[in-house]
């Protein structure tokens, strides 16, 4: 981002950043929330590794992709950083591509809302069955650890549901 003595207000680019931010913060908040405390009725124990990963890619972008690649895949981001480039794909779908100090892709996030387009849950985290919360939320998570690499799917209880497909690197 920018450092001027001239212009020492925030940027429309850095508050939106900001918001999309915080507003993933809170939504890895409750996901964390909601794993706490003893199983409930509709939990389901952790499933066994599944051996070949069905979701490794969105859109064409992997986990350490360089920026540039990302970005001839995906097209020129609505905002951009070092950091993570946010895309607006559809009204109904956005993406979030997180870089490590290297520029390589580290994480990325897609959210579709009302659920219009998401991958059906079986062909992103298999055919387990999701765990379920009281709040009525979906969730699920698959490890791979020989390729050091994990994914999740979350879908919100509301009115317009919000799925979110999360893939990400671990060291």
């Amino acid at each position: 981002m920018r450092n001027s003595i001239d212009k020492p207000r925030i940027t429309v680019t850095e508050l939106i950043f900001l918001l999309v931010g915080l507003l993933l913060l809170l939504a890895f908040a409750r996901i964390a929330h909601g794993q706490s405390g003893t199983p409930g009725p509709k939990t389901l124990k952790a499933q066994p590794q599944v051996q070949q990963p069905l979701y490794r890619e969105y859109r064409g972008v992997r986990l350490g992709m360089t920026t540039v690649e990302v970005r001839a895949k995906l097209g020129e981001p609505a905002m951009k950083s070092d950091e993570q480039d946010f895309f607006l794909v559809s009204a109904n779908e956005t993406a979030q591509i997180a870089y490590n100090t290297e520029h390589r892709v580290t994480a990325i996030s897609a959210d579709y809302t009302g659920g219009v387009s998401a991958p059906d849950y079986k062909s992103v985290v298999g055919e387990g069955m999701l765990l379920e919360r009281p709040d009525g939320s979906l969730f699920r998570m698959v490890m791979y650890d020989s390729e050091r690499f994990w994914v999740s799917y979350s879908k919100t209880a509301t009115t317009a549901p919000i799925v979110t497909i999360t893939i990400g690197a671990y060291k």
